[in-house]
């Protein structure tokens, strides 16, 4: 096993899956994320980057592969990033070590860069809360609740709290604040909304304000809707993109991730979830490549 703890977290790597685990001190969206098990097949690429006090551990998934990586869309401050890590004076021989194991791994295992077509990663557990400005966001997996705080507009405060149920969620929106621009958590709806209200006054959406490095938590309530929604085998809907009426347009978004592979002291266990695996491909919901990919791991563990 190749692994390197930091103050910033720990990266370990055997049998096919990258673990990351937060530090004590981690920004707040990776203690709310907490440890995160990146199987080998999501990953594009991983580089270790070199500086006079030590360097920078830096994973590449591929596209589609991640729900947070999806609801951030790049904008996560470096310190928010999970698959990222400080790597300090004197353990960059650590770092280089670990690149080199998961690079042969990824050569051996014809693990293309390529985007996915579905979730490889579950996204954060549930219940997952998060946010700030003048209010918190919650979801359940059910219904999505958004609590507002005294600093809310009365347009929002007078009606109490929001509750959205998931039936009657189209798609959701992350814009952290940046400089003196507010940012937002925003859920669409089947009714529509208030698409077009400014974030503060709309009770379907979070006014972010920058002031707490907690506001950026909200990204992890939107991860965890678009994993829901991919599991309902919906489009997502996005009130960034616009068709040329005016209409939000929607976008291809992954079906969720399979479910975990089992336990390695198990063999029952991991018998079960080939045969699992095997109705999967056969019902066109695994490709050729990743039944191949999936099946070898499993082997692997028995």
């Amino acid at each position: 096993m190749a692994e390197i703890t930091q103050r910033d977290g720990s990266w370990s790597y055997e049998d096919g899956r990258i673990r990351i685990v937060p530090g004590a001190k981690a920004h707040p969206v990776r203690q709310v994320l907490g440890e995160v098990a990146v199987p080998l097949a999501a990953v594009a690429g991983i580089t270790f980057e070199r500086d006079r006090k030590g360097g920078r551990l830096r994973l590449r998934l591929r596209d589609g592969a991640c729900p947070v990586v999806r609801a951030a869309e790049g904008r996560l401050p470096e310190g928010a990033d999970p698959y990222r890590l400080v790597v300090e004076a004197g353990r960059e021989d650590l770092a280089e070590y670990l690149v080199a194991e998961v690079r042969q791994a990824l050569l051996l295992e014809q693990i293309p860069e390529g985007p996915v077509e579905r979730f490889l990663l579950p996204g954060p557990a549930l219940p997952v809360s998060g946010g700030g400005g003048d209010g918190t966001a919650a979801f359940d997996g059910r219904e999505v609740r958004l609590t507002w705080n005294w600093k809310g507009k009365e347009t929002k405060t007078s009606a109490g709290p929001t509750t959205l149920a998931l039936a009657d969620l189209t798609g959701v929106a992350w814009v952290p604040p940046q400089g003196l621009e507010n940012g937002h958590l925003r859920f669409l709806t089947r009714s529509g909304g208030g698409k077009t209200v400014a974030p503060e006054h709309d009770p379907h959406a979070l006014d972010l304000w920058g002031l707490s490095k907690k506001e950026h938590t909200a990204v992890l309530v939107a991860a965890a809707v678009l994993v829901a929604l991919a599991a309902r085998g919906e489009p997502e809907r996005t009130p960034g993109a616009l068709d040329k009426a005016g209409a939000p347009a929607q976008l291809p978004l992954p079906p969720a991730a399979a479910p975990q592979a089992a336990s390695a002291d198990d063999p029952d266990a991991l018998l079960r979830r080939l045969r699992e695996l095997g109705e999967l491909h056969r019902e066109g919901v695994l490709t050729d490549e990743e039944f191949s990919l999936a099946k070898q791991a499993v082997l692997r563990r028995l």
